[in-house]
């Protein structure tokens, strides 16, 4: 048998359209995993460009290839602007991030990420810190379950979970999947997949703190942009998909309109513009290919010219 795929890049070809690639450029991977998007944008630079990947999780260091225009940090992205300033690197041709969660981390069973495999109820990408999953499900008071399973997960009766939670972990042991499950098996609605699905999301965001890193990430691009240099953001929900719509139209978080003067006219100027208005999408035969594409969405957008 041959050995699993460590990832399958998703969107690869409208990835590299999208950052319109200069073959001298500086390139900036910020979700490095299998390597698929960064080992594509490196065919189409000459011996000049440069890339620099990151990636918290240490498993995907055994990915990078023997290639002297490859950095790679193995921190999470968050710290974008600092790392890229301790390798002299002030700004660059284009930034991506591949969202979410690898096929590898989703298929290695002792990370927790998926519910179809046992193992601890784990779920860090970066095995380097201390909270878990079973962290959060075993000292969360029943508000801040609750809040979690609403937002991050859309859990339908968040409340009913996170009070069964609470109660459940005085007399059972929830470390493990096959224990969380079972002891929540009487508040499950509709179908059981999609249900810990949503659960699993939320407790993953939550561990992972993967809104905070985003936010934190996006507001670093800007000033790292050259002009005209472009960013690629692919995510999978909409709690994601809408931070990045939101910066790369307002230059900020706010659901509300950008500010205007009394005459109509927006009185400040984002700092990047979308390329496209609506999220590219996976094709049907990527779809039948790799079915985790499915709920894939990227989002171009480029530096405005000052």
């Amino acid at each position: 048998m041959s050995e699993p795929v460590y990832h399958v890049p998703v969107l690869l070809q409208e990835v590299i359209d999208g950052l319109s690639i200069r073959p001298n450029g500086v390139y900036v991977d910020c979700t490095f995993g299998g390597g698929g998007h960064s080992l594509e944008i490196l065919k189409h630079l000459n011996a000049e460009g440069r890339m620099v990947v990151f990636d918290q999780d240490a498993d995907a260091r055994k990915n990078v290839p023997d290639d002297d225009r490859i950095i790679f940090v193995p921190h999470n992205f968050r710290h974008l602007q600092r790392f890229l300033r301790l390798h002299k690197i002030t700004q660059v041709d284009g930034i991506m991030a591949d969202l979410g969660v690898s096929s590898h981390q989703f298929d290695t069973a002792d990370r927790g990420f998926s519910t179809r495999f046992e193992g601890d109820l784990d779920m860090r990408m970066d095995q380097r810190q201390q909270l878990t999953a079973f962290e959060v499900v075993n000292t969360y008071t029943e508000q801040q379950l609750h809040k979690l399973f609403e937002q991050y997960g859309e859990v339908t009766n968040s409340k009913t979970l996170a009070k069964t939670i609470v109660q459940v972990r005085k007399t059972a042991s929830l470390k493990t999947i096959t224990n969380f499950k079972q002891a929540l098996r009487s508040v499950v609605k509709g179908n059981p997949h999609k249900y810990f699905a949503q659960v699993f999301q939320a407790l993953r965001i939550e561990v992972n703190d993967e809104l905070g890193a985003l936010k934190e990430m996006l507001q670093q691009v800007p000033p790292l942009l050259k002009p005209a240099g472009r960013v690629a953001i692919i995510t999978f929900h909409s709690l994601e998909d809408r931070i990045v719509k939101n910066f790369f139209r307002k230059g900020n978080f706010e659901e509300e309109e950008v500010d205007v003067d009394p005459f109509g006219l927006q009185t400040t100027t984002p700092p990047l513009k979308a390329v496209t208005k609506k999220p590219i999408v996976p094709t049907e035969a990527e779809m039948k290919r790799n079915p985790r594409a499915r709920s894939a969405r990227l989002r171009v957008a480029e530096k405005v010219e000052e």
